[in-house]
């Protein structure tokens, strides 16, 4: 895959994640049950982008689960999904074809152990999102609110808006 396809889905990842978070700062106190749940789904994205950025940086992994005991604030996530978000973005940019390909060892959270790709790893955290991201969407759906259009031909029209001309 290019490093420009892979900062593609990176860029699409942040909208995406700050674009669903944005929409559940308008659910009302009525349904503070669905916000609890989705934020609890967007953390574990979250954490597991965390768990995934320190395996890529050679860092002890910052968390021993793949979510939180404590729910995070709407807010507090928002501007920790940001910076993470803004670090694997960096991270895309900066990694050379060979290091996309190079076999990083690591252990998962339940012990086991771990042998990707960087390019591999970073394709999870995506695929990983979006599925994520779906689920929250659907909450949202159940209690009759559109959720964001989570799509990544939106996001590449939104962000290149020639490419409707041609």
């Amino acid at each position: 895959m290019s490093t420009d396809t892979l900062q593609s889905l990176f860029a699409y990842k942040a909208w995406a994640d700050a674009e669903l978070l944005a929409g559940l700062a308008q659910l009302g106190p009525e349904h503070a049950d669905t916000l609890h749940a989705s934020l609890r789904t967007l953390n574990h994205i979250h954490v597991v982008d965390r768990l995934f950025r320190a395996h890529l940086a050679g860092e002890a992994a910052p968390f021993e689960a793949t979510n939180t005991v404590e729910t995070p604030t709407l807010e507090a996530l928002r501007t920790e999904v940001a910076a993470t978000n803004d670090w694997l973005q960096a991270h895309v940019r900066g990694l050379s074809p060979a290091q996309r390909q190079e076999l990083l060892h690591f252990r998962f959270t339940d012990g086991d152990a771990g042998c990707m790709s960087r390019e591999e790893m970073l394709l999870h955290l995506i695929t990983h999102g979006a599925y994520h991201r779906g689920n929250v969407g659907q909450r949202l759906k159940d209690i009759g609110i559109a959720p964001p259009r989570d799509l990544y031909t939106r996001h590449l029209h939104l962000a290149y808006p020639q490419r409707r001309t041609s």
